[in-house]
């Protein structure tokens, strides 16, 4: 579903009319902006607050001998890393912290060979996340990151939201509401209840998709 369809769901259940376009050039209808605004607030409340199947993605990057940080092109700053694999030796690699990894760079001849400890190390100039490896690669190596990435603010009319969309439009809902001050606010406290209501339907579904994450098992 568009930025626009959205919208336009949240302007008829609060009797508005519909909008022709959200924040395109033109567009002097104030209130249409702020449900934008409400629109793109509720997507990342609902997006952060499980790791949905729609959001997940795995970039790979190809390390070079000697060269220990890179940069994972795409991912911009807002991803939670599920599991990192290096292909290359067939293992599944670990977090270390930055204080490790420091100390791993004071010997003057610092290890090398298959990479084996990852660790996020800043954003690049164009705000993709960089990460240090370790061991540093003796050769070339395929590095798998399986991560959730966070969608991109909605801006263009034609923009497309990939998770359900029924959590959002209620929650942008009972954000405007609660910002009219209808019913005492009343009103927003059942909208609210809703919005949360869907989400936790939502979930439970694509919880199901990977009970993995949702299951423990004795060991």
């Amino acid at each position: 579903m568009t930025y626009l369809d959205i919208v336009n769901k949240v302007l008829r259940r609060l009797r508005e009319n519909e909008a022709t376009t959200v924040q395109g050039t033109g567009n002097i209808n104030s209130y249409t902006r702020l449900i934008g605004d409400y629109v793109n607030e509720a997507k990342a409340q609902i997006e952060t607050s499980y790791d949905w199947s729609a959001l997940r993605d795995t970039l790979t990057l190809t390390t070079a001998a000697n060269t220990f940080n890179y940069v994972l092109v795409g991912a911009e700053n807002s991803f939670k890393t599920l599991d990192v694999f290096n292909d290359t030796s067939k293992f599944e690699m670990r977090y270390q912290t930055s204080n490790w990894f420091n100390q791993q760079f004071l010997p003057d001849a610092p290890a090398k060979g298959a990479p084996t400890y990852y660790n996020y190390n800043g954003v690049d100039a164009n705000g993709d996340s960089q990460v240090d490896i370790f061991p540093i690669p003796d050769k070339v190596y395929t590095i798998r990151f399986n991560m959730t990435k966070r969608n991109p603010e909605l801006s263009a009319d034609a923009d497309k939201v990939v998770i359900p969309v029924r959590p959002i439009i209620l929650l942008a809902v009972a954000m405007a509401i609660e910002e009219r001050g209808e019913d005492g606010g009343q009103q927003s406290i059942n909208a609210y209840q809703m919005a949360q209501s869907a989400m936790a339907d939502e979930i439970a579904l694509d919880a199901a998709r990977h009970p993995e994450d949702s299951i423990w098992y004795s060991v």
